[in-house]
């Protein structure tokens, strides 16, 4: 099963300006939208001469509030700008349908060629920018909607406390990397590919309870995904991880607590908490075991609950391991074992089967808008306007960067500390 990120966001911070840009335009269209259908539903005088109009009439309560030049230039903004967005829409309809060509040769087993791929990036608005007074007006006018907020990480604890009685063993950093590094050691995963991966998704400063979009150093920012952790898991991830592993996850659990020299209380933790995730397994299996629906199961009391694994000392580390093992095992199985850091990050945002479609000689040299949704394309600029290739250069530029940050340094020798035990 295909988990693809949709980008949620590296390091949990927008990436260019071309991304504010776009959360600009997104945040005033629908007041022109709305603004474009009050004007429709307005009664037309009638004349014996009917006289064509390039677009249509403003809605009153705007039309009042702008001056003569500036309805002038408003509608020259706005007819530039929907003839953009039928040109935008296309291509991206023209993206969808060679994707859905490439699953069905997939499904056949037929090799993919050139013309399976839309061979351009996305246009660009060349047109004519919506001065930023008139902007005002217009938000003024008519504000957009207010923002649902998204889950944050009291949300995820809360919810596991009360559909489960399961509140999170806390821990320090540098344990939580420790069983972090040794779990990555005993399934085979290697220093450079985990923290390499760690310094591109947090910023190489990550603390193992960052939830993207939350500066971990200043706690400060609003999540913009539900994405935690080292590895920046999605709630749907944490669902997805529990169907695969989830018995075998309890089982463990219950083998630490007979464990000879276990303490008491230490044993009657980890039978409660093997209990527990056995009763979240049920949840997560209630749905089909596929992408969309562990999306849909992941917003509910019970989802947002089983995200609150990722925080907990013993089972935070394994689940998130466990993720990365997955795509290391999937490329194995197409015949690539050896994955640097970066082929795993781009597995890991693209998603295991389409990642691998990059890494093909092919597909490397196709522009990345046919590998990611239109959502995850626009809101992070690291993909923006790059063949494969070049995303996979940049990714690997970003890691190097990172590698240098505290997070990251200190991960590292916690690595090699774990290795000489």
């Amino acid at each position: 099963m295909t988990t693809p990120r949709h980008l949620a966001g590296l390091c949990g911070l927008p990436q260019t300006l071309s991304a504010l840009a776009v959360v600009a335009v997104a945040s005033i269209a629908p007041v022109v939208a709305a603004e474009m259908e009050a004007a429709a539903r307005q009664p037309q005088p009638k004349s014996e001469a009917v006289t064509p109009r390039t677009a249509p009439e403003l809605a009153p309560e705007l039309s009042r509030r702008l001056t003569p030049e500036q309805r002038r230039l408003y509608l020259a903004w706005r007819e530039s700008r929907s003839a953009f967005e039928r040109q935008y829409r296309a291509y991206w309809s023209k993206v969808e349908a060679k994707r859905d060509v490439r699953k069905a040769r997939r499904l056949l087993g037929q090799d993919f060629t050139a013309e399976d791929y839309v061979a351009t990036h996305p246009p660009k608005y060349q047109g004519p920018e919506l001065p930023a007074d008139i902007a005002r007006i217009v938000t003024t006018a008519k504000p957009p909607p207010p923002e649902k907020p998204l889950p944050t990480i009291a949300d995820f604890v809360a919810n596991a406390k009360k559909q489960f009685g399961f509140v999170p063993k806390r821990a320090t950093e540098q344990e939580f990397k420790q069983s972090y590094a040794r779990e990555a050691l005993r399934v085979g995963l290697t220093k450079d590919q985990v923290v390499r991966v760690y310094a591109l998704e947090t910023g190489g400063q990550g603390t193992y309870d960052m939830q993207s979009g939350i500066n971990p150093v200043t706690k400060q920012g609003k999540p913009i995904s539900s994405a935690l952790g080292y590895a920046q898991l999605l709630h749907a991830n944490s669902t997805g991880e529990l169907v695969k592993h989830g018995e075998a996850i309890a089982r463990r659990l219950t083998a630490m607590a007979a464990a000879p020299g276990t303490l008491a209380a230490r044993t009657a933790e980890l039978k409660a908490k093997a209990a527990i995730l056995s009763k979240m397994l049920r949840a997560a299996r209630s749905v089909p075991d596929e992408w969309s629906a562990h999306q849909r199961f992941a917003m509910t009391p019970a989802g947002l609950g089983i995200h609150a694994l990722n925080l907990d000392a013993d089972v935070g580390p394994w689940i998130q391991v466990l993720k990365l093992k997955g795509l290391k095992d999937s490329a194995a199985t197409y015949g690539h074992p050896n994955l640097s850091g970066a082929e795993i990050e781009l597995m890991n945002l693209a998603g295991p089967t389409t990642g691998l479609e990059m890494m093909t000689p092919l597909g490397r040299k196709m522009p990345t808008a046919n590998f990611f949704s239109e959502g995850g394309y626009t809101r992070n600029g690291v993909v923006q306007n790059k063949t494969a290739a070049e995303l996979l250069a940049a990714l690997e530029s970003r890691m190097e960067a990172q590698l240098q940050k505290p997070g990251s340094i200190e991960f590292a020798q916690i690595f090699d500390q774990v290795a000489r035990q």
